[in-house]
């Protein structure tokens, strides 16, 4: 029998289920039911990989704080892969010990997903933080990252999947561990966590996930669109190439994470905080701000202009699209992450958009106040009309021809002012 079958009770109920899961070096474990409300938005996909699903145990691994906190980034990838590889491998323990039982089980991996053919829509199967916050693991603060009561923002999430009807008392926490200090948003070299909430998905993942699929997809069009040594070092440096190595031989390497390097909640964190406001600055925040490094950016963004602003001495380089739609779904899908509010001020527009061809979908999309609002279907009065074969839109956005053509080809045909067409594109840099 599994060596944690034989070392833990074998009860199968919620006290057992956590022994199991300790014993394998969980740091903290809880439970949701599949038919959680927590879970709607996710439900069918999960049951789509796990048809057995009754019970969701997602669980908690601390990381150690100085590697993470460090301006060097060997140092916290390290910290960042060691405990991923242990994530998984706790989940493998648990699965172990509960096949041994008798019972169905299986895990998903923490890290990117392989179910590449969705690229670039959802390839995960299941989200662990929504998972982990409905559990009572902790709550979401301004930067995105789960806040354990305990551990902080310094914890990786796995979850685990059993056949289990499991009766608990796990519920979402009734306070947020966030202090709203709002050190991630001075911390951030990319002006991603903005102060009063808002969050560039785009920044964020252009810079820090820069040797992430995205990137590699830019990197490699380099080498491919490159005639000689010489025109691909125009766009890659000899230190961009040994990097980009460094994450293929062993493992993607993260550009910043900065917000969770400063964040000062949770009960074994916070202490020195209170103890020494400006001297906890001064050691974790000071350091990555003071960082010179090169910052990656779609040009036109609201990220390029933040660097500029606030980082003169941080290197801007511009950097290919990294989040290009397939099919029209896709486009109108991922439009609120790529979104740019600043370069939508004084936009006020209604559009509509009626793709035809082989998909076809409607849908009106609304900028206005530096907000953004998509729906399904053609509601209200259009500003603008933009009627387009789907397949030539999408090669219109990759840049795989051009928009006088498609205009005159009557591929695409507008009704209304055009120079609206203008103003939308420049929300949507690259």
């Amino acid at each position: 029998m599994n060596v944690l079958a034989n070392a833990v009770s074998p009860t199968l109920d919620a006290q057992g289920l956590r022994q199991i899961a300790l014993a394998a070096g969980a740091d903290d474990v809880g439970f949701v039911a599949i038919d959680d409300a927590a879970l709607d938005d996710q439900r069918a996909d999960i049951l789509a990989a796990f048809p057995f699903a009754r019970t969701l145990m997602p669980f908690v691994v601390k990381m150690n704080r100085e590697n993470i906190r460090s301006p060097a980034r060997s140092l916290a990838n390290t910290e960042f892969h060691h405990t991923g590889r242990e994530c998984d491998g706790i989940a493998h323990a648990i699965v172990e010990t509960l096949e041994t039982l008798g019972r169905r089980a299986a895990y998903p991996p923490l890290a990117f997903p392989m179910e590449a053919e969705r690229w670039p829509g959802k390839m995960w199967v299941i989200a662990h933080k929504p998972v982990a916050v409905a559990a009572g693991l902790g709550r979401m603060g301004i930067h995105r990252n789960v806040i354990h009561p305990r551990f902080g923002n310094f914890i990786l999430l796995g979850t685990v999947v059993t056949d289990l009807d499991v009766a608990h008392d796990c519920a979402p926490i009734d306070f947020n561990p966030c202090l709203e200090c709002k050190l991630c948003v001075a911390a951030c070299p990319t002006g991603a966590i903005a102060p009063d909430g808002h969050f560039d998905f785009s920044a964020c993942y252009t810079h820090n996930y820069r040797e992430f699929m995205g990137g590699f997809l830019d990197f490699v069009e380099t080498i491919a669109d490159a005639k000689s040594a010489r025109a691909y070092q125009q766009k890659f440096n000899d230190s961009e190439t040994i990097s980009m190595w460094q994450s293929l031989a062993y493992g993607p390497n993260y550009k910043a994470a900065y917000c969770l390097a400063v964040c000062p909640a949770g009960e074994d964190v916070i202490g020195a905080y209170h103890a020494d406001k400006k001297k906890f600055l001064h050691a974790f925040l000071d350091p990555l701000k003071e960082k010179v490094e090169t910052i990656y950016v779609r040009r036109g963004s609201d990220a390029e202009d933040y660097v500029a602003r606030r980082f003169p001495h941080k290197r801007v380089k511009h950097v290919g699209a990294v989040l290009r739609p397939t099919n029209v779904d896709g486009f109108l899908g991922g439009m609120r992450n790529l979104f740019q509010r600043n370069k939508a001020e004084g936009l006020e527009a209604v559009y509509h958009f009626i793709f035809t061809g082989a998909r076809r979908r409607q849908a009106t999309i609304t900028i206005a106040d530096k907000k953004l609002r998509v729906e399904n279907g053609l509601i209200g009065q259009p500003d603008l009309a933009v009627t387009a074969d789907s397949e030539t839109w999408i090669r219109f956005l990759r840049k795989e021809t051009s928009l006088p053509w498609a205009l005159l080809s009557r591929r695409i045909k507008l009704r209304g002012d055009p120079r609206l067409l203008m103003a939308f594109g420049k929300c949507f840099p690259g």
